[in-house]
């Protein structure tokens, strides 16, 4: 069964995404390039976004235990960064850096306000810094996309990200406004998870490695699932982050119910 990364390797994940993200941006002819991947951003904005993101995460992490986030908000703390190339990536650098050293001084288990409160995931840092991995990590795409140089997502962070992402921004007390609904992903690394929806919580499990069902208390198979997709662990990150459509997948059961997926809100 997969197991969640260990908190020093989420951190050298954060370092080396941030470190690849900034190399993607120096490449770049020039900081008015538009990201393809997020249409209304030009990649002056995507390294403000990553940095402000980073900012802000770290004085969440520092603050500790809370019923509110921070003041400054990401977007405030990215006003701050400088247009000039190489004074912007020397901000970026700087960004990753207040966010490491807070993680490093929290420790994994240290509470903190997250929005994902509701949420599979825990509100502590450990879990800020495994969604930061994240962060970086697509945001990275979106970079190497941009100067079109993409490469496929780091098989360590893809294969937690389909986990953290159905964790954390699907699974908990939300209610599935659909017909109940059962979803499985398979990557072909070797790893599945499955995210059951209801109109009384959504539920995302890890799957054993074989891509088999696990057995239910009555050591009978469980229902197959309604729909599933299949591609490296990747791959599902990016059409989860919806960088790639969801067709780029291999999908049984039919695309509807992954487009309601895509659609759907569960704060709403």
């Amino acid at each position: 069964m997969q197991k969640t990364p260990e908190f020093p390797v989420l951190l050298r994940l954060i370092n080396e995404r941030s470190v690849a993200f900034r190399a993607a941006v120096a490449s770049a002819p020039s900081l008015d390039v538009q990201v393809p991947t997020c249409p209304e951003w030009k990649l002056l904005d995507l390294v403000r976004h990553l940095g402000g993101v980073h900012r802000f995460w770290a004085a969440t992490v520092a603050a500790g235990p809370a019923d509110a986030p921070p003041a400054e908000r990401s977007g405030q703390m990215a006003l701050t960064a400088p247009r000039e190339c190489e004074a912007l990536l020397a901000w970026s650098a700087e960004s990753t850096e207040l966010l490491l050293s807070a993680l490093r001084e929290a420790g994994p288990d240290r509470g903190c306000w997250t929005w994902w409160g509701g949420s599979q995931s825990p509100q502590t840092s450990g879990a800020v810094a495994r969604h930061q991995v994240q962060e970086a990590t697509v945001h990275t795409y979106d970079a190497q996309i941009t100067v079109g140089a993409p490469q496929p997502l780091p098989e360590e962070a893809a294969l937690d990200g389909v986990d953290e992402f159905l964790s954390t921004c699907c699974a908990g007390p939300y209610t599935w406004p659909y017909e109940p609904a059962v979803v499985d992903y398979h990557a072909t690394e070797g790893h599945s998870w499955r995210l059951a929806l209801a109109a009384d919580g959504v539920r995302a499990t890890r799957l054993p490695a074989t891509g088999t069902m696990p057995a239910t208390a009555a050591g009978e198979a469980p229902d197959a699932a309604d729909a599933s997709a299949r591609g490296t662990a990747g791959e599902l990150v990016l059409a989860l982050e919806s960088r790639i459509p969801v067709d780029s997948l291999k999908l049984d059961g039919g695309r509807r119910l992954f487009d309601l997926l895509l659609a759907w809100d569960p704060d709403e």
